[in-house]
Parts: C-alpha cells; structure tokens; sequence
C-alpha cells in the first residue's frame, strides 16, 4: 500500500475514532493493537489526537526482531511490552488548566510512541507551521537525530562529506550537509530508487555499489582526495572498517547508525596512524542551546521554506490498526520503502 505525501492540511484533520488505540510490541516479533485510556489532561497538559506518525525503520525493527546483543544498550532499554515509535504530529484535542501557547486545533509534533491520542505535557509540544504538510512534518524526529551527526560532523563551508546508507538516516543527512553548506556530498548505497531520493535532497554525487568496491569512485568524485567527513549512517557493523580506511588524514568519522553489534564495529590502524577521529552521534546528546524543541523548530522552518526538500520522502502509508503490515513489510521488503506513515486520521 503505497501513498505520497501530497495531502493537504484541510484533509489531515483528525476524525473521529471509536476507541483510543496504540501499538505495542507485546514479544519478539509479535505486535499487536491495543485499546487504551490515554486520560485527560490536568494543569499544564494537552491532550491531543494524533494524525500521523512516521516508523522509525532502523530502531523499531532492530527492537521488534531482538537483533541486538545480550549485554549491550539495547538489551538494557527493550522489555515487553515495548511501545514503539517516537515520531507523532497531532491536534490539540483539549487544554488543561494554565496552558497558553496553544489552543484546541494547533497541530503539534511529539516525541512519543505510535498511539491514537497522547496526554503531555504543553511544554513538549511543538507547533508545526500551517504550510507544511504533516505527513511531511513527522520526519521531525529523524531530522532532530541527523542534526547530531552534523553537529559532530562540524562542517565548514565548502566542506566535502561522504554519507554510507540511504535510508532514512542518510536521506536526513544528505538534506542536512546541504542545508549547511556542504560543496560535495558523496552518498554510496546500492538501492538506485534511494539514491534518486538523495540527488533531490542535494547529493552531488550518488555511487551504487557497496562500500567496499566504491573506494575508487569516491576519490574520484572527490577530485583524488580522501574526503574530510565520512558519516556511517547504516547500523551496519561491517561499515564501520570501511570508513575508518575512508576519512582523509585526520578526518571524522561520524557513527550515526546505531547497531545492534557493537562488539563487532572494529578499530583498525588508520585510527593511530592517520590520526582519525571517531566522534559518536547519538539523539539524546543535547544541550541548552541544541534541544528537541530548537532542533525542531529550526527543522521545521527550513522544511517549511523548502530549504530541506522532503517530498517523496513518504513511501507507505497504513492506518494505525494495520500496523502489524507496516513491520511485515519493512522486515520483506525494506528496499522498497522509505517513510512508512502511521495514518491516523483517516486520510
């Protein structure tokens, strides 16, 4: 089932649902939809009805299929039930008592998981400009993510990255270095359909082989140079030796794929004898000045402005309650896809 993300805001406002409803991960490789009581908001809180949320492909299928290490950080954050996603634009359903800043009917992003309606607080709430479609908004999320691995990527002006993967995490990072100001964005995957969504974002140039045979087209899209700034955006263990062999002397590497295996990322020479630097990028690295809500405004203008071309990033869209086909087709056929859409609204 697919869906662009052509919709306008007039034909996204929630409808009217029997039951609230969420998705949960009840066990390995089992979902389910679920009623529940969201509740109503008290002082300070909003409630909301959710039109769309956006899957997180990588995250939500490594936690759904369990295909992480004993020991490591996923095993210590995944228990059953898990409710999965962190990617939700709603409407302001009701207000609670001291609220200003919003009233009912403002669309709102959330960084909560994939559920009908949400209670939050209003402060976690941030508006989403009228002229930007919110099936294009729920990309906020990701968006907030590769903003990290920009800011560890510290690019300059004219700078030169190379960006392994072009899924969802790549496609961000392509939009970001070019936003920054980046001259060449090099963007090696071997699925041409991704690679054609990432020339639109601003890839200069797009290299369809797997990264250990793409050495030589690299430097030669990059006029014979090593590029400063490699950025490994596939949760891929095996990539992780391939950019580290990459990056230019004392360059950055830029892990931003969380894998499951992170016992199996190994270090090689080039780190001691070429001076590479490993800088780490992860959501939750954030300060005063770079947060959820700034990031995610600052995202959200430059989407709304076209600065940050998302269209056609959509791929798929399924109603809520099918979620269970959602998971069935980003673990059968995960190439096909890009974003898959939780459409909450009926439309």
């Amino acid at each position: 089932m697919t869906a662009a993300a052509s919709s306008s805001r007039s034909e996204t406002r929630p409808q009217e649902q029997a039951k609230p409803g969420r998705l949960v991960f009840t066990g390995k490789q089992q979902v389910t939809f679920e009623a529940f009581d969201p509740g109503q908001p008290g002082p300070g809180q909003v409630r909301t009805r959710a039109i769309c949320s956006l899957m997180s492909t990588g995250t939500e299928n490594i936690v759904l299929n369990r295909l992480f290490e004993p020991g490591s950080h996923w095993d210590r954050w995944v228990k059953y039930p898990f409710h999965p996603g962190y990617s939700m634009i709603g409407a302001v359903e009701t207000v609670g008592a001291g609220v200003t800043g919003l009233k009912v009917g403002d669309i709102v992003a959330m960084r909560y998981p994939h559920a009908s309606h949400r209670v939050l607080a209003a402060s976690e709430c941030v508006v989403v400009p009228p002229t930007l479609d919110p099936r294009l908004a729920a990309w906020f999320a990701l968006g907030k993510i590769t903003f990290m691995g920009a800011r560890a990527a510290e690019y300059q002006i004219g700078d030169v990255v190379v960006i392994i993967g072009a899924g969802p995490i790549g496609q961000m990072s392509v939009r970001w270095a070019a936003a920054l100001g980046c001259q060449r964005i090099i963007v090696v995957d071997q699925v041409e359909s991704r690679l054609a969504l990432a020339r639109a974002g601003g890839a200069t140039t797009t290299i369809a082989k797997p990264i250990g045979e793409a050495r030589e087209a690299i430097i030669a899209a990059n006029r014979g140079e090593q590029p400063r700034v490699v950025i490994d955006g596939t949760g891929n263990q095996e990539v992780f030796v391939h950019a580290l062999g990459l990056v230019a002397r004392k360059g950055t590497v830029v892990i931003l794929g969380d894998t499951g295996s992170p016992s199996q990322q190994r270090l090689t020479s080039d780190v001691i004898t070429r001076g590479v630097r490993i800088v780490g990028a992860h959501d939750c690295l954030e300060d005063a000045q770079w947060n959820t809500s700034t990031i995610t405004e600052y995202f959200f203008v430059l989407a709304a402005s076209g600065r940050f071309p998302l269209a056609g990033m959509n791929s798929h869209s399924f109603p809520g309650a099918e979620g269970m086909k959602a998971y069935e087709l980003a673990n059968t056929r995960r190439g096909e896809t890009m974003g898959i859409i939780f459409d909450w609204a009926g439309g």
